[in-house]
């Protein structure tokens, strides 16, 4: 039949989408109904919706964010200091386009880890490479490349990601080696992509970490200048969470008794 050639040969271009979708149109009597304009059209639309979400697939598995999470699930209804015009203004990914960096601090169980998550999804989601990396073991991890001849090969993909996560900053003091080495990394990225800290410690106590005083400014100037800043306060996220399971537990037990 025709339409099993026409089925296999967009097979053979690669258009799985529109093959599946023109397959369902010959099953469906009520696609006859429909103009040729729009039959192509559905099937455009579901070869690129097809392509779009195996795009997104690709990135979030690339990006290795530590927690699953959505743009959607961020929670504006505690008060913890989270400004919501601001989020939705870089879910927009404008300033990825612009090459801002973006810094969120706040105290343990704040959702700092979340919110920088919610926001790579959401910058994934737009087509963005991004990367999640814990400061202390990508520091190591590049230390180890040096020594194994792989260096170039992991800076330069470093380089080249659009938004690079560094959690955990400020766990531990940066030592003069460490830092030429954070050095490095931000100077093949600076004023070419984004990067996004996220710390226990306030912005403005940084300096404080590094044992090289004119490291410390090298480094900070880089990440600081035109940064988006969120601060994030107020109790626990993971307690709050923690009392509501509880509560919701405890009233299963009354309604069950």
């Amino acid at each position: 039949m025709l339409s099993n050639q026409t089925i296999n040969t967009l097979r053979q271009l690669r258009l799985n989408g529109m093959a599946d979708a023109y397959y369902r149109q010959m099953k469906d009597a009520y696609a006859a109904e429909l103009t040729f304009d729009e039959r192509i059209g559905l099937l455009v639309d579901h070869e690129w919706t097809l392509r779009q979400n195996r795009q997104l697939t690709r990135l979030l598995k690339a990006a290795r964010l530590r927690v699953q999470a959505a743009p959607e699930e961020i929670d504006y209804h505690v008060p913890r200091g989270l400004d919501r015009s601001l989020i939705q203004q870089l879910l927009t990914g404008q300033w990825l386009t612009e090459r801002h960096n973006l810094l969120i601090s706040g105290p343990t169980g704040a959702g700092k880890t979340f919110l920088a998550c919610a926001l790579a999804t959401g910058a994934c989601r737009l087509g963005f490479k991004v990367q999640y990396h814990r400061l202390s073991r990508l520091l190591h991890q590049m230390m180890m490349a040096k020594g194994d001849g792989t260096y170039g090969r992991v800076s330069k993909a470093l380089s080249q990601i659009d938004l690079l996560i560094l959690d955990d900053w400020g766990l531990a003091n940066v030592s003069a080696p460490e830092a030429r080495e954070l050095l490095d990394i931000l100077d093949d990225r600076v004023r070419q992509h984004s990067t996004c800290v996220v710390s226990q410690i306030p912005v403005e106590l940084w300096y404080e970490q590094f044992s090289d005083a004119t490291l410390a400014d090298a480094v900070l100037d880089r990440l600081i200048h035109d940064a988006y800043r969120i601060q994030l306060k107020g109790e626990s996220m993971r307690k709050l969470m923690n009392g509501v399971k509880s509560n919701a537990e405890d009233d299963k037990t009354i309604a069950t008794n």
